[in-house]
């Protein structure tokens, strides 16, 4: 099968990057086959890259690389029982886009939707709303290319437990070339983006959770406004968002872009441009499909770090950030994002039997992050808190086996498919293998 060599990789935030021996893009179930079966007899490893929105190193590899873009799009449609399969290396962006032709849309999605399917599903990707759990919820079934050369498909009717820990497995199980997920008629949202005082949602922070479908807000360091985004079903019909997403596109990225960069050259800027920025935050009220108002496009590059916490510590974990912050006058302006997610029984999954608050930590490429985000991540461990897979984090494996009950049961069914740990890379092999403390 043809490939690429000596082909240089790198994700979008370029935190990792590598220079694989071989770079493959399969464009059937066939080749994907015959790429794991002629790995096996050469000794060699596999990763699989999505988008490359992971800010971690889990696809750096200096063997084989494979990148599913060209397996994608929707293969078959239930319309009896709301589901459809969709190919591993299906865009999020496409799969909405080929979802409302057919007058379905995903019931909850993140704010960013350039990544593949797989990927979402294999790392936990999530989007807000304690209705809803992550994207992996969605799926009622997933077929892989085992270490082995041979189809995987698992679903929760005969075979549960091995379902439920391949749901979020980083990649490690194989290669996700199908999932059939759940979907919904699609509905039509009314989007509010609206400013208050932190006094204001700290006193009501149980009423959004609980009286919005999907809920968001975002703390400016060192501001007292807030920002908070609601989406709710409406009756009204769809109104053209074109404005909306211009102001995305201009207020939001490109003079952002251009404000960060200031602070890039001058850190000292950066309490004046977030208070700035909490006071410019626009006031919209916006009727559209539902996917047209769940993602925002991203243009400024940044580095990220997201936890999990049990929802009951959301409020204290939130004004212990803003006194932390205003404590030791970090040099950061990105504002903090925090969204809920409900419980889950995936193995992996920072929900896993607990409602999750999720907050998520910015700091624009090229800025000091490491004191920022070690002091942040030392109070989202105090709230219990499991870190996003896809986000930066310093959690090791002696620290992540006692965060998740199922630990060592998924390493043993990830040894049972994969005992040459084909798809496990050195990150992986760091998080889940090498530290002396782990439950194996």
């Amino acid at each position: 099968m043809k490939h690429f060599q000596n082909f240089k990789w790198h994700n979008w935030s370029s935190t990792s990057n590598c220079s694989p021996e071989r770079m493959y893009y399969p464009r059937s179930i066939e080749d994907v086959i015959e790429i794991v079966k002629a790995a096996t007899e050469n000794q060699q490893k596999i990763r699989v890259v999505g988008a490359g929105h992971s800010f971690t190193n889990l696809v750096m590899t200096e063997d084989w690389l494979v990148s599913l873009d060209y397996l994608s799009g929707v293969k078959e449609v239930d319309h009896k029982n709301h589901t459809v399969t969709v190919y591993g290396g299906t865009r999020l962006y496409d799969l909405s886009k080929a979802l409302e032709k057919l007058g379905y849309a995903q019931e909850n999605l993140g704010d960013i939707n350039v990544q593949s399917i797989a990927g979402a599903i294999s790392t936990g990707t999530h989007g807000t709303g304690i209705q809803f759990g992550s994207i992996s919820t969605q799926v009622k079934e997933i077929t892989f290319v085992t270490a082995g050369g041979n189809l995987l498909r698992l679903n929760e009717e005969n075979n549960v437990e091995e379902f439920k820990a391949s749901l979020i497995s980083l990649g490690m199980f194989g290669i996700i070339i199908e999932a059939k997920i759940r979907v919904v008629p699609s509905p039509v949202y009314r989007y509010i983006s609206n400013h208050v005082y932190y006094p204001t949602l700290l006193n009501n922070l149980e009423t959004y959770i609980q009286d919005n479908q999907h809920f968001e807000f975002f703390m400016f360091p060192y501001a007292d406004q807030v920002q908070t985004k609601t989406m709710n079903p409406t009756n009204t019909s769809p109104k053209s968002i074109k404005r909306h997403q211009w102001n995305n596109l201009i207020v939001e990225n490109y003079m952002y872009q251009a404000v960060s960069h200031l602070c890039l050259l001058y850190p000292s800027l950066t309490r004046s441009v977030s208070r700035l920025s909490a006071k410019l935050v626009s006031k919209s009220t916006i009727d559209a499909k539902s996917y047209q108002l769940f993602a925002t496009p991203r243009k400024v590059r940044f580095l990220e770090m997201e936890y999990g916490i049990p929802i009951e510590y959301f409020h204290d974990a939130i004004q212990e950030i803003r006194e932390t912050i205003v404590k030791n006058q970090y040099k950061v302006h990105f504002p903090i994002e925090c969204r809920t997610v409900k419980q889950d029984d995936i193995w992996l999954s920072p929900s896993y039997k607990r409602d999750s608050a999720f907050i998520a930590f910015h700091v624009y490429k090229g800025m000091e992050y490491q004191t920022y985000f070690r002091d942040m991540e030392a109070i989202m461990k105090k709230y219990n808190g499991r870190p996003h897979w896809g986000k930066l984090h310093q959690q090791k494996a002696k620290d992540l086996c006692e965060m998740y009950p199922k630990w060592d049961q998924f390493i043993q069914l990830r040894q049972q498919l994969d005992p040459e740990r084909m798809f496990v890379n050195r990150y992986l092999d760091e998080l889940f293998y090498t530290e002396e403390k782990v439950k194996v």
